[in-house]
Order: structure tokens, then sequence, then C-alpha cells
């Protein structure tokens, strides 16, 4: 009873004495001798009181990270599918090009799987079959030039023999100059072809395109092949040997055309895309200096003769 008489004697000389308070010094005394000591307790406590509190918001923070995860992962599929979307749609229209260039009835189809089918080494399936009008032997297609045929049909889907398989063997001709040969495929090599005319000139460079079959199958005419990278020698044989590297890539096939109605006429080499100009010659100027001083005689040119 005592001590709080004293402490609400203290306050109210305190109050009453303002910034002139007679307790004022004791009060900055009592702030040095105990200020170290608060601080001391406040450093200890302040990390534990920090820890309280993130682990009582920890559940709304995991809560927030989880959502964010789930909006990055869907905005990364998002821009995945439009990446593949447009690159199917750049597929389509370059393949659309090239069946109109050779007036090619073609069902579209997607590359659906790749391996060994039916015992053959390099194979694809579509996703059309027999319910699309899709029919053995016949010629399939891309926006880069002849992919295979098709073997093996089923209600909806189809099995292709690539062009680049050993058991595969197509009818070709030279551009512009009509020799023709039989194109055979060697995996991952340049397809083999084998030139009636041994004696037919070819180089590195020549473009070849399908010759096409009786009825037009197994394959229409016209479709382009690939591109001469090596010629054997001319040994007096028979027939003829070069190399051909095809315009397709088997490898990284998705978007294909089946050619289900097969042109009027033969397109011959317009669907072979245009070749690409050469580099243009550079000019050269030729100058030519003429004196300006008088002749080593001393004679002036300008000054006329007696």
């Amino acid at each position: 009873m005592l001590l709080i008489a004293i402490a609400f004697a203290l306050i109210t000389v305190d109050i009453r004495g303002g910034e002139d308070s007679p307790v004022d010094g004791a009060r900055r005394a009592a702030a040095t001798v105990f200020g170290p000591v608060e601080n001391g307790v406040a450093a200890a406590v302040d990390p534990i009181g920090n820890a309280v509190g993130a682990v009582r918001d920890s559940g709304e923070r995991h809560d927030r990270l989880t959502v964010l995860e789930r909006e990055n992962a869907a905005l990364k599929q998002k821009l995945g599918s439009d990446d593949r979307n447009r690159s199917g749609v750049r597929q389509l229209d370059k393949m659309l090009k090239r069946a109109g260039a050779g007036q090619y009835g073609i069902k579209g189809a997607e590359v659906i799987a790749i391996g060994a089918a039916q015992g053959f080494s390099w194979t694809v399936t579509i996703d059309a079959g027999g319910n699309d009008g899709i029919k053995r032997d016949m010629t399939v297609l891309n926006g880069d030039g002849l992919v295979g045929r098709v073997t093996t049909v089923g209600p909806d889907t189809a099995t292709v023999l690539l062009a680049n398989d050993p058991d595969f063997t197509v009818g070709t001709r030279l551009e512009k100059t009509d020799e023709l040969g039989f194109a055979t495929g060697q995996g991952d090599r340049p397809l083999r072809v084998q030139m009636l005319n041994g004696k037919a000139k070819v180089k590195a460079g020549d473009r070849l395109v399908t010759f096409g079959s009786q009825a037009a199958k197994p394959f229409v005419p016209g479709v382009p092949v690939g591109r001469v990278v090596r010629v054997d020698p001319a040994g007096g044989d028979l027939t003829r040997t070069v190399y051909v590297r095809p315009y397709v890539g088997f490898t990284k096939l998705d978007i294909v055309g089946v050619v289900v109605q097969a042109p009027r006429k033969d397109p011959r080499d317009t669907v072979l895309p245009p070749k690409p100009a050469g580099p243009r010659p550079i000019p050269t100027v030729t100058v030519t200096v003429t004196p300006s001083g008088p002749p080593a005689d001393g004679t002036d040119p300008a000054a006329g003769t007696e």
C-alpha cells in the first residue's frame, strides 16, 4: 500500500512539473541502466515472434504459391500449345500449296506413331483409314515432297511405308532432261537412284520427281523426291548410280496428306519449288589515270606549232 501511494505521488508530481519535472533525471538514469537489457530481451524474443507469425501465415502463403504455380503451368502449356498449333498451320499451308500445284486431291492426316510395323523398318501410323477413303497403295506426301505409300489400312488408321525404307522403290524423272531411274531407300542415308541411261548427264544439285505409276497407284506423278548430292563415275555400264537427299525429313513427320485423287495430267516439274536465285555478279570498275603534268621532254601539248 505504501509503495502504491508513493507511485501515485511521483506520477502526480511528474505530471504537474511538465518539462521541469523533478523526476526527469531519475527517468533518464533508469533508461540508461535498463535500456540495454530491454534491447537484449527484444533481440531474443523478436525472432521467436517472427517465427510464430510465419507459421501462422504459412498456410495462406502456401495456398497462394500453389495457385501461382498452377497458373504458371497452365500458361506454359498454353504457350506450348499455341506454338504447336502455329507449326501445324504452317505445315498444312505448305502441303496445300504443293497439292494445289500438282492438282492432287488429298486427305489430311496426322502422324500418331512411328516405328516398326508389319516387319517394316521405316513406317509411321496416321490417324486416317478406310472410313476416310484411304486405300492401300496410295501416295503420301507433305509440304516438302514424297513421304511414302500406304501399305496397311484399318478402319481409322493406316500404316505408311516411308520412302527411305530399304524395301521402298519409286520411279523417278530428272527435272528438265526427263531421264528416268528407280530410287531405293537406304535408311538415314541418301536415296540410291539407278538411272536407266548409263550416259545420262547428271550433276550435283539436279532435282528429281516421281515418274508415276499405272493408274496412279502406288505413285502419282510429279511429287518432289529430292536433290542429287553425289554421282558415281560413268564406267560404261548400261545404268548409272546417283545419290539423292530426300526433301522430306522422315524423323520429324507430323502433318501429311494421302492422295485420294490423282491429277488429270502429269504436273511434271510444276510442284518443285522455285530454284533460289544465284548470287548477283559484282561489277568491276577499271580506272585509267591520265597524267596532268607536262611531258618529260618539256614541250607543251597545248601549244600550237609554226
